[in-house]
């Protein structure tokens, strides 16, 4: 479960939204060169960047965006990856305004967005740390944090990190949000059941329990209101056969300090995993009581811990949840395909939904094709909370990139939908567009 984590993470470090360099971690049917010591990339965007209100909220601002890249690959136990974008106005912002947008850089956390990625250790080392921006992040059993993203505030930078361990029957992940801020943090502690009665197994993991716990401090990326939750899972695999696993889970959480505040959850998994193919499957049914539930830390908590979507307007940690019961599923699948019809095609998805008992639905997604000898890459990616009832919230972007004169230089195009949390507790809709080219030596 780790290792998977250790190969999407550092695929997404060098791939840097969508250059065209492998992973170290990664399987691809193209003919590997001979594995260096080391190597490097540089990449140089420049880009106009707007940000316009919604709804007749706020004013307009314009930016000329420059955001130089650096990345070291020492191999599979080192690698770095620094840079950040700097904002420089153009016209907007209204009196006082200086020449860098300062919601950029207004607090000690954002400087954490210069470190873009940081790994130390390897997949098979006893322990492994990773730094920088999490996207949709997932504590191993991921039935406290879910597909979290601690960027989804888009005047809050930091840089998290997790640190993953293995002694004996024991693995464990503890991660956190904002390593210059007092946020979220949480371990998970995952026992190798099999291996406690019967000795080391030839295969690690078939049978665990594990226990999770989860805090938010709320002191950091604007002040919110504190909470914590705790999980235990257990896990069966119950097929294994060369490329394919099945597994069978169950759980339940709480709140401690909330009384009758509880969830229970039952579901199936399944990976598949193929020289072309890596498909992760999983379909939950879940109960909801007193407040708690799954996936608390979600996609939308950055924007949900100042004001939960729906009717109440009230942050998530004081919002009562309504009971009941809801089916989730989670699909994540990487496509790696050569000369499929004279071109390649790379795709990454990964979609999540939940419909729950009394009408609402939540759905989360993420899409990336790369076409023609990678040559352009379009990436989308959507989110929906609380749909089928009032106040509900939709999110949007889209991304276009085009490589020229062989790929060392490329065009490209983003836009889309942003809400952002203003010091009364509310949320100001807005969007954003820009265009611009970049240069790099991917190829």
């Amino acid at each position: 479960m780790g290792n998977r984590w250790w190969a999407v993470l550092w695929l997404g470090l060098l791939s840097l939204r969508g250059a065209a360099t492998a992973s170290p971690d990664s399987e691809d049917s193209v003919p590997k060169e001979p594995p260096r010591s080391w190597s490097s990339l540089t990449r140089l965007e420049a880009t106009t960047l707007t940000f316009q209100p919604r709804a007749g909220v706020g004013t307009d601002e314009g930016f000329v965006q420059v955001e130089p890249t650096l990345v070291f690959d020492g191999g599979a136990g080192f690698g770095l990856n620094l840079g950040a974008p700097v904002r420089l106005r153009l016209w907007g912002g209204g009196e006082g305004t200086g020449l860098v947008r300062k919601e950029d850089w207004d607090s000690l956390s954002d400087f954490g967005q210069v470190v873009r990625g940081l790994k130390l250790g390897s997949n098979n080392a006893p322990v492994g740390v990773w730094f920088g921006a999490l996207e949709s992040y997932s504590l191993l059993s991921a039935h406290l944090v879910r597909r979290y993203s601690n960027r989804s505030n888009p005047d809050y930078h930091p840089a998290g990190g997790f640190l993953t361990g293995t002694l004996g029957p024991l693995y464990t992940q503890a991660f956190v949000s904002d390593v210059l801020g007092a946020r979220l943090m949480g371990v998970e502690v995952a026992l190798d059941v099999q291996h406690v009665l019967l000795g080391q197994p030839r295969e690690q993991g078939r049978y665990t329990l594990a226990l999770s716990a989860v805090h938010d401090w709320g002191r950091a990326g604007g002040r919110a209101p504190s909470v914590t939750l705790a999980h235990l899972d257990g896990t069966a695999v119950v097929v294994v056969r060369p490329g394919f696993e099945a597994h069978l889970l169950a759980g339940w959480g709480g709140r401690p300090g909330a009384g009758g505040a509880w969830g229970a959850v039952v579901g199936a998994g399944a990976d598949a995993v193929t020289p072309t193919l890596d498909m992760r499957l999983r379909l939950e049914v879940r109960r909801q009581h007193g407040g708690f539930r799954q996936g608390f830390f979600g996609p939308d908590y950055e924007l949900a811990r100042f004001k939960v979507a729906g009717p109440e307007g009230f942050p998530l940690a004081e919002t009562s949840f309504p009971d009941g019961y809801s089916a989730f599923g989670e699909a994540e699948v990487g496509w790696d395909a050569v000369r499929y019809g004279g071109l390649s095609r790379h795709l990454k998805l990964s979609l999540g939904a939940e419909a729950f008992s009394w009408g609402r639905f939540d759905v989360d997604g993420r899409v990336a094709v790369q076409l023609f000898a990678r040559s352009l890459e379009v990436a989308l990616k959507g989110l929906g909370v609380g749909m089928g009832q009032s106040g509900a919230r939709y999110l949007g972007s889209a991304e276009v990139r085009w490589r020229l004169l062989g790929g060392k230089l490329y065009a490209m195009g983003t836009g889309g939908t942003l809400l952002f949390p203003t010091p009364a507790g509310t949320l100001r809709p807005g969007a954003f567009a820009s265009v611009g080219l970049g240069v790099d030596n991917a190829r």
